[in-house]
Order: C-alpha cells, then sequence, then structure tokens
C-alpha cells in the first residue's frame, strides 16, 4: 500500500496509524519486519517523517481459514457488494478469542455473508469496528478490502456517526454535555480502561432524554472510539451505565449487562460515496426496563 504522507514531524509508527488503517502495534510490527519504507528506504519507528514523504507498506499476512461457519440467526438490515449492516443482539461476542472460539459475530458472518474483507485476517474477516458483548445494536461489516480501509478510514478521521442509548444511574443535572477526557488501559487493572493522562484522545457528546429519578436515559455521540469509552466516561462523571458489571455498581437494574444499545449508523458508502444512515430500536429487555422506570 502506497501514502503520501501528509502529517510533518512526526514519528513513522504514529504517522502509519494515523494514515493507514493500521494500529500503532501493527506499524511497529511492520517496521520491524522492514516491511515499511520511506522513499524507498527502511527506517526506523522513531524516525520523523516529513510531509510529502512516500511511505509504503505491507498489510500483515494473512493465515488460512481456522473458523467455522456456524449457522447462528443474523439480523442483517442491509446489505450490498461492499458492506453489510448487522444489528448485534446482546450478549453475542463481536470475534473469536480465547474461550470464545464459536457462537461469535464472526462465525455467524461466515456462515451468512459469503465475501468478507481480509484486512483484520481469519480472527475478525469483515469487522470494521467493536462493540462489547453486552452491548447491542449497530455494527459495519465491510465485505472486500478497498471498502474495508474506505471505511475505516472513515472512522479513523472521525467522519461516521455512531450514536447510542444507555440508561444510567442518577439525575444527570444538565441537559447535555461534552465528556472530554483520555482513556487508556488501567494500572491498577489492567482488564480495565481508566481516565489517564497516558491514554489516547476521547470525547463523548451526551444528551438527556428523560430523568426517572434515580435513573436517567441519554443519547450518546461518539467522536472518538476507545475502547469501553461510553462506559469509563459515563463512570468518571459520576453516571455509570446500569447493569455494568466492570464500571457500574452491584446494586443496579436487573438485566444481562449494561443497558447501552447502539441505535444509529451513519457512513459514507465506501462505493458510491452517498451518506447512509441506520437506526435500530433497542431490545426487547432494554425496552422493558424503560417501561417500569416510567411507571415507578
Amino acid at each position: 500500500m502506497n501514502i503520501i504522507n501528509q502529517l510533518g514531524n512526526l514519528r513513522l509508527d504514529k504517522a502509519l496509524a494515523e494514515q493507514s488503517i493500521l494500529s500503532r502495534s501493527q506499524a511497529n510490527e511492520a517496521i520491524k519486519a522492514g516491511t515499511v519504507r520511506v522513499n524507498g528506504a527502511i527506517k526506523k519507528a522513531k524516525y520523523m517523517v516529513q510531509e510529502g514523504d512516500h511511505i509504503t507498506y505491507e498489510l500483515p499476512q494473512i493465515d488460512s481459514l481456522d473458523y467455522q461457519a456456524e449457522n447462528i440467526p443474523l439480523d442483517i438490515i442491509y446489505q450490498d457488494s461492499a458492506l453489510a449492516i448487522i444489528n448485534k443482539p446482546q450478549g453475542m461476542v463481536v470475534h473469536p478469542s480465547a474461550g470464545h472460539t464459536s457462537g461469535t459475530l464472526v462465525n455467524a458472518l461466515l456462515y451468512h455473508i459469503k465475501d468478507l474483507s481480509t484486512i483484520n485476517g481469519v480472527v475478525r474477516p469483515g469487522i470494521v469496528h467493536r462493540i462489547d458483548k453486552d452491548t447491542s445494536g449497530l455494527l459495519m461489516v465491510a465485505k472486500n478490502d478497498q471498502a474495508h480501509q474506505r471505511l475505516a478510514d472513515e472512522l479513523k478521521k472521525q467522519k461516521a456517526h455512531r450514536q447510542y442509548l444507555a440508561i444510567v444511574h442518577g439525575n444527570i443535572k444538565n441537559d447535555k454535555g461534552v465528556i472530554d477526557a483520555p482513556i487508556g488501559r488501567s494500572d491498577k487493572d489492567r482488564k480495565k480502561q481508566a481516565i489517564t493522562a497516558k491514554g489516547k484522545p476521547a470525547i463523548t457528546h451526551f444528551q438527556v432524554l428523560e430523568r426517572f429519578g434515580n435513573y436517567t436515559l441519554v443519547s450518546l455521540r461518539l467522536e472518538t472510539g476507545r475502547t469501553h469509552q461510553i462506559r469509563v466516561h459515563m463512570a468518571y462523571i459520576g453516571h455509570p451505565l446500569a447493569g455494568d458489571p466492570v464500571y457500574g455498581p452491584r446494586k443496579t437494574l436487573v438485566g444481562q449487562g449494561q443497558f447501552l444499545h447502539a441505535q444509529t449508523l451513519g457512513l459514507t458508502h465506501p462505493d458510491s460515496g452517498e451518506w447512509l444512515t441506520f437506526t435500530v430500536q433497542p431490545p426487547d429487555l432494554f425496552q422493558a426496563t424503560l417501561a417500569r422506570l416510567r411507571q415507578s
């Protein structure tokens, strides 16, 4: 792949991650492997690139297919030759990992969609972005590598629209606001994310929709897409998600994990350039819980 660098005075690994579909760690691995060149020469990760530098890199090697297609019901709300939009149910893991080699969204995709992008290899074919296991709602899936790169680039440039619905603890006083706090891995618990000066920039917009005394229904829009971003940000301002087993209190609403739903997804079609917007209602348990809160 080829890039004409547009970011001057940045380390090579950071510039490559900013302008390609590679993560920072993938960029570093590629640089160490010697598959990244600047103006035809191999450089180290700390090399400071200049605007106009010609950077070439190779995508990570794709292994043979290891994961099995499974006939798992899948709510495909849109599909064409370039992409599919999936309404993921709460409780479904997005891609295989240790302890989750079957029953995932990827296993279902391999059965229902024959053409998937290969950029993320056999573990995450077609997966452009993720939502947590216990978060329901919309995900985009790429059906070829070109579509994948364009969709991933739009996410990286914060041009895609991702709006969530959540029930949180407490009565949020402000009708709307912006949470701007960097997120990174917690120093105290490596399995958790936390607000930390060493983290990556993270911005979440929220708007109150309904108040129920001890709980609030909010609409949230992601400007960035860090791991557990909404869950960490809402806990940070003192209003953790109801049902969140990691960042919330033990005394909470009865459910199957956090009450968080990816309700609306807007994106530019990777082939036609048309802006597409998709919206799905939260699952039955979410709606039933809202009904009970309204009556209490």
